[in-house]
């Protein structure tokens, strides 16, 4: 399923799909990923990802360093997809661990309600608050001016640490 798809399958989903609990697809997964497959957890579901692949649909990819409170995860994503981005990931330097990233596929308001809404139900925080809000993104985008746009206004909002 995962290499046909074109968009993350939620472990649900796949579970529905073939009958199974969730809790099964979780341990595929992790036995596909020992095995040495590339799947990305987003938080819309799994995706099979080819290193090569990975900056594919942005012929520009740029980093931001960001800062601001968990309570304006929204508006800083909605910045990013506003003008024209996709917030890919999300970094920490985390002081025992080192480097912390996740993934994020942020591509529209719509993926930005959707990771807020997961956020809420499953009581959780975003990897931002373990560094008193500091954190960087990559942002994919067709052009460089669009990002420099999008870095433009993190800036003037506030949320573009310099």
């Amino acid at each position: 399923m995962l290499q046909r798809a074109d968009q993350p399958l939620s472990a649900t989903y796949i579970a529905n799909t073939f009958h199974v609990s969730r809790q099964i697809v979780v341990g595929d997964v992790a036995l596909l990923r020992a095995s040495g497959h590339q799947i990305d957890s987003t938080p819309r579901g799994y995706l099979l990802n080819s290193e090569s692949e990975e900056n594919a649909p942005f012929p520009y990819v740029g980093m931001v360093a960001c800062n601001h409170s968990s309570d304006q995860v929204a508006e800083e994503l909605y910045t990013i997809v506003d003008f024209g981005g996709c917030a890919m990931d999300v970094t920490i330097e985390h002081p025992i661990y080192g480097q912390l990233s996740g993934k994020l596929d942020v591509h529209s308001r719509y993926d930005t309600d959707m990771f807020v809404e997961k956020v809420k139900t499953h009581s959780t925080k975003p990897l931002s608050v373990l560094t008193s809000g500091i954190h960087l993104h990559r942002v994919g985008c067709r052009h460089e001016e669009t990002f420099l746009r999008i870095k433009q206004a993190l800036r003037e909002k506030g949320f573009l640490l310099e």
